[in-house]
């Protein structure tokens, strides 16, 4: 883990926290064999007015130059129902594009190596541009008039700054260490957006920084964001960091 960490400047707590939240740490890996999932998927994909077979047949062709380039049992390979794999739950394109070889033996095994897991997981969100020791997202307050059409609905990406929304009738509470308060660059600091997610005792707005975007790139629900952050959170406390 440290080494992936400082190789790839990717905060621990966050890998251990996509990789729980990814598959409970391997206790849920899927049942499904990949190879029968991407080709239902492919030529048979539901009558749902949202037809991603295209996208299937894709995955489809990845896995086989996949199974060719690290000699997997493409019959025998289990995975989710949309043919993710291990631990990390990576589809083939992104398997062949950002797993690693981190233990150095040849392979890039994402079952049952845990640093080539750990090390793709971190290699994913560094290439995706994670921010080591940046803030991910912060309660917000929201003012009675503030601007709703700025809060974000399928546009994660972090575009104002922070003094932008405070004149937009939304403010934080109490600013994580270093998250960008100052008109540090010259620029207002770390850009920033708007998040609402139902919450059991109603609407909660957040403000959430380019990380939480980062989250998105791995899987775009804000939801499942969110989920990685306030665990990796409930992590880094644990070890009283």
């Amino acid at each position: 883990m440290a080494q992936a960490s400082e190789q790839f400047g990717v905060d621990p707590q966050i890998i251990v926290a996509i990789i729980g939240v990814e598959t409970f740490y391997g206790r849920i890996t899927g049942g499904y064999r990949v190879l029968d999932a991407l080709a239902t998927l492919s030529f048979y994909y539901p009558d749902t007015g949202n037809d991603r077979s295209d996208f299937f047949s894709r995955e489809l062709m990845q896995f086989m130059l996949l199974g060719d380039e690290e000699g997997l049992p493409l019959r025998e390979v289990s995975g989710s129902y949309a043919g993710a794999m291990g631990l990390g739950q990576f589809m083939p394109s992104s398997y062949r594009e950002y797993a690693v070889d981190l233990d150095g033996d040849g392979r890039r095994d994402l079952w049952s190596s845990m640093p080539d897991i750990i090390g793709s997981v971190a290699n994913y969100l560094h290439r995706h541009g994670w921010q080591p020791g940046r803030p991910v997202a912060q309660p917000a307050r929201v003012a009675p008039d503030a601007d709703m059409s700025l809060v974000a609905r399928r546009d994660f990406k972090a575009q104002k700054t922070l003094a932008e929304l405070e004149a937009a009738g939304f403010t934080i509470d109490a600013p994580a260490p270093d998250a960008g308060m100052a008109e540090q660059s010259g620029e207002g600091g770390d850009r920033v957006t708007v998040v609402r997610l139902e919450e059991e005792d109603g609407d909660r707005h957040w403000i959430t920084f380019e990380n939480f975007y980062v989250i998105t790139r791995y899987n775009r629900s804000p939801l499942y964001a969110m989920a990685v952050f306030e665990l990796s959170e409930e992590i880094r406390a644990g070890f009283g960091e």
